[in-house]
C-alpha cells in the first residue's frame, strides 16, 4: 500500500530570507507548516558571494521581522561575514520548522483541491504553497560559451571569490550590474588587468549633499512607493539594479575612472567568432546612459532639497572623465592576454516543479503583492513584489506579513486546523 502523505497547512518552499520572514509571521499566529530549503538556511549569502562582497544598501534598512539591525554602524555596510551572522541569528530567533536538505520536487493540485508536495523526502498535502525561492536560480551562460577554447577558465558570478582564484593573466568581466562592476573592481584593486563588456545597467551616486543617496531618496518616500504607483508598473520588475558599492564605507563605481586607470571597456559581449569576441559598438551610449541616470537621481535630490528648504552642501552634476574614441567591436583572443572569463549576467528563475496556472509567457509568476490567480499559491521574495525593497531584507517581511493576512483569512474561510504552537 501507497504511504498516505503527511498533511501540513502551509508549505513554504525556500529557507532564504524571504521563506524564514514567511515563517516568523506563521508562527506568531499559530499556524502549522513546514519549510523546505534544497540547501541549508540562507545559504546562499555563505556559499555564492565573494570574500569582500559587502551590502549596498546601509545596514539601518536591514529590518527583517523581529530582528532589525541593532549593530555599531547602522550607516555602513556589512560585510559577508556580518551578513551570514545576522541571518544565522534571525534563525536563532524564528526557529523555523525546517526541514534542510529537502528538495520540492514537484507541486500541482489535486481533485480534492489539496496540493500534492513531492520532495526529495517523501510526499505531502498541505492547502496553501508559498514559494520563496526567489527568482534568481539559475546562474546564465550563453551559448556562445560553448565555443571558446578549453583553455579560457569561465566562471559564473555565483562561483566568483577572490583574483587568486583565476589563474595568471587577464580576465574578461561580462557584464556591468551590480554584480559585475563590483568583480571587476575587486579585479582592478587586486592589480588584475580587467576587460569589462559593459551592458544597460544604471548607476548612481552613494553620497551626494552630504549624504547617503539611499538615505535621501527613504525621505524622499521612494522605497514606499509600490509597483501600482511606480511610472513604469509591472514594468520595474524587468530593470537592472544600479550599480554602486559599499565597500571600504561606500563610494561610486565609475566606469570610465576605471578606464582612466588601464580597465578596458567595451559594449555588449554578442558572440565569439573565428578567433575573436564580438562586441556591440553601444559602449559610449550605455555609458552615457548610466550617467543620465546617476544625474537625474541626484536632479530629484536637488528638488527635494529646495522644496523643503533643507540645507545641504552644493556639488555640481557628474562630467565625464573619459570618453570612449574608436569603438572596439573585435577582439582576438588568443593574443589579447585573456585566461579567464567571469559571466556576470544574472540568473534566471526555475519554477518547473510548479504545476499551475500562476505564470506569464517568459515564465514570470503573474500576481498581486504575491498572490496569484490561482487560490493557495503564493509568491514571496520577489523584485518589487510589491516595493522596491521587496526582495531584500528591508521589505521582504512586511511582504511576508501581507501574505501570512491573506493565508491565515483563507484557512480561517475553510475551517483548516490551526494547530502550531508560538
Amino acid at each position: 500500500m501507497t504511504a498516505t502523505p503527511c498533511h501540513v497547512p502551509v508549505v513554504v518552499v525556500g529557507g532564504g530570507q524571504a521563506g524564514l520572514s514567511v515563517s516568523y509571521h506563521l508562527k506568531q499566529r499559530g499556524i502549522e507548516h513546514l519549510v523546505f530549503e534544497r540547501e541549508t538556511a540562507a545559504h546562499t549569502w555563505s556559499t555564492q558571494r565573494w570574500d569582500t562582497f559587502c551590502l549596498v544598501t546601509p545596514n539601518w534598512q536591514c529590518d527583517l521581522p523581529g530582528h532589525p539591525y541593532d549593530g555599531p554602524e547602522p550607516d555602513g555596510f556589512m560585510k559577508k561575514d556580518e551578513i551570514v551572522a545576522y541571518l544565522k541569528a534571525f534563525v536563532a530567533k524564528v526557529k523555523p520548522p525546517i526541514r534542510e536538505g529537502v528538495a520540492v520536487t514537484r507541486v500541482e493540485r489535486r481533485a480534492d483541491g489539496l496540493f500534492a508536495v513531492q520532495t526529495s523526502d517523501g510526499a505531502y498535502t498541505a492547502n496553501e504553497v508559498v514559494v520563496a525561492s526567489g527568482g534568481y536560480q539559475v546562474p546564465i551562460i550563453p551559448r556562445m560559451a560553448e565555443k571558446l577554447p578549453g583553455s579560457v577558465t569561465q566562471i559564473h558570478s555565483n562561483q566568483y571569490r577572490n583574483p587568486a582564484q583565476l589563474p595568471a593573466g587577464e580576465v574578461l568581466v561580462v557584464g556591468s550590474g551590480q554584480s559585475g562592476a563590483q568583480i571587476a573592481e575587486d579585479l582592478h584593486l587586486a592589480g588584475r588587468k580587467v576587460h569589462l563588456a559593459v551592458g544597460d545597467a544604471p548607476r548612481c551616486a552613494r553620497f551626494y549633499r552630504g549624504r547617503d543617496v539611499v538615505t535621501w531618496l527613504a525621505d524622499m518616500g521612494y522605497y514606499e512607493m509600490t509597483v501600482d504607483n511606480h511610472p513604469l508598473r509591472d514594468g520595474v520588475r524587468d530593470n537592472t539594479n544600479h550599480y554602486v558599492t559599499g565597500r571600504d564605507g561606500g563610494r561610486d563605481i565609475d566606469l570610465r575612472r576605471f578606464a582612466t586607470e588601464g580597465m578596458r571597456l567595451y559594449g555588449l559581449m554578442e558572440d565569439y567568432t573565428d578567433g575573436k569576441l564580438r562586441f556591440r559598438d553601444d559602449l559610449k551610449r550605455s555609458l552615457d546612459q548610466a550617467d543620465r541616470t546617476y544625474n537625474s537621481i541626484n536632479a530629484a535630490i536637488d528638488r527635494y532639497i529646495a522644496e523643503n528648504g533643507i540645507e545641504a552642501p552644493a556639488q555640481e552634476p557628474y562630467t565625464p572623465v573619459w570618453e570612449p574614441t574608436e569603438p572596439v567591436t573585435s577582439l582576438a583572443l588568443e593574443s589579447s592576454g585573456i585566461t579567464s572569463i567571469v559571466w556576470c549576467i544574472g540568473f534566471s528563475p526555475d519554477f518547473r516543479w510548479l504545476d499551475a496556472s500562476v505564470f506569464n509567457g517568459a515564465g514570470s509568476p503573474k500576481h498581486k503583492r504575491g498572490m496569484t490567480s490561482e487560490a493557495g499559491i503564493s509568491f514571496i521574495g520577489l523584485p518589487w513584489l510589491n516595493t522596491w525593497g521587496s526582495g531584500r531584507f528591508g521589505a521582504v517581511g512586511r511582504d511576508a506579513e501581507y501574505v501570512v493576512q491573506v493565508i491565515q483569512k483563507r484557512l480561517v474561510a475553510e475551517r483548516v486546523p490551526l494547530k502550531f504552537a508560538v
